[in-house]
Order: C-alpha cells, then structure tokens, then sequence
C-alpha cells in the first residue's frame, strides 16, 4: 500500500482532533479515553502524557473552539472596520454555516455545558466566560452599528444564534438557517 503524502500529526494534536470528532458525535460524557486513543491511534498513555485527565482534554478541546470563535470575530473586525453591522453579519452567517459541521448536535458549549453538569468546574467557568464575553462584543457591535438599545439588541440576537442551534438539532422547521438570517438581517437593515 502507498504511504500518504501528508505527514502524520504529532501525539497530541492527533489525540486534540479524535477528542473533537468524537465529542461532536457522541458527548462528552459517553466518550471514553480509551475511544479518543484508538481513533486517535494512539495509547491511553500517550493520552495521559500529553493531558492529565479527561476534564483537562476537554477544557483544552473547549479553548481551541474560543479561539476559532474569537479569530472569526476579529477577522471580521479587520474585513468589515467600518461596518459593525457587516461584523454582526458576518458572525451570524459563522453560526449557520456550522451547523451541519456539529452534525445538527447544535452549540457545542451549550451541549459540554448540559453533559457536564456539576463537574469540571473550570470547563462550565471557561464556556460562561465565553458566552459573555460574545454577548459584550455583540452589545458593542450593536452600538457601534447605532442600534437605539444596543443591550436588547444584542440579547435578540444572542437569543435567536442560541435557538436556531437547538432547532438545527431537533429540525422543528425547514429552512432554519435562512430563516434566522433573515430576522436578524431585517433587525440590521433598521440601523442603515
């Protein structure tokens, strides 16, 4: 058999990726070690080496998922400077866009956060610190693109990424993710 002209990931980065895919699949909490080793072909040791215990896996899994949030955000502060509403814009269309990516198991710190319950207290600290901290840049976005009531309109539309991630989940109606573009694209158009 040829070998693959890709090099293979390092340890860790292998077990970061199968830790993903599998937590996206099935949760958290009916992920074992030992599934995230064998599809990261890799050992429970080799696990254990590179993070400590699961809850560390975890939270590590849940701090590359706020980068990948906060880089979307800045890189729409970059493309769209002089449009608050354009950056508003383009985090909803983020949002949509993975929702099929999740396999329509919806917002992935909204579901660690259910699965988690009391433990892993400093994963649920880490997820609420992100939540708020998206919701503060939305308010100021909504400012900045001169909404009357920047807080409420930012709770709208907090509200409406949160729904549209459970409807994609339970497939309630068709046409979910258009739909939630519209709304919030018609709540926009109202600040031009």
């Amino acid at each position: 058999m040829p070998r693959a002209n890709e090099p293979r990931l390092p340890p860790r980065d292998r077990i970061l990726q199968a830790a993903e895919a599998l937590f996206y699949q099935e949760g958290i909490v009916r992920v074992t070690v030992d599934a995230i080793a064998e599809k990261a072909q890799s050992t429970k040791m080799t696990l254990y080496r590179h993070f400590e215990s699961k809850e560390v896996l975890v939270s590590e899994w849940i701090g590359l998922l706020i980068e990948d949030y906060s880089h979307v955000l800045d890189q729409l502060a970059e493309s769209h400077a002089d449009s608050a509403a354009e950056q508003i814009s383009g985090f909803v269309r983020f949002v949509i866009d993975n929702l099929s990516g999740t396999s329509q198991r919806g917002c992935p710190f909204t579901n660690t956060l259910a699965e988690i319950g009391d433990q892993y207290a400093d994963v649920r600290a880490l997820i609420i610190s992100h939540k708020k901290r998206q919701y503060q840049r939305l308010e100021a976005l909504c400012s900045k693109a001169g909404a009357n009531a920047p807080d409420s309109l930012a709770k709208e539309i907090t509200l409406i990424l949160e729904g549209i991630q459970v409807v994609a989940q339970n497939a309630s109606f068709e046409k979910s993710s258009e739909f939630t573009l519209n709304i919030i694209e018609s709540k926009l158009a109202l600040l031009k």
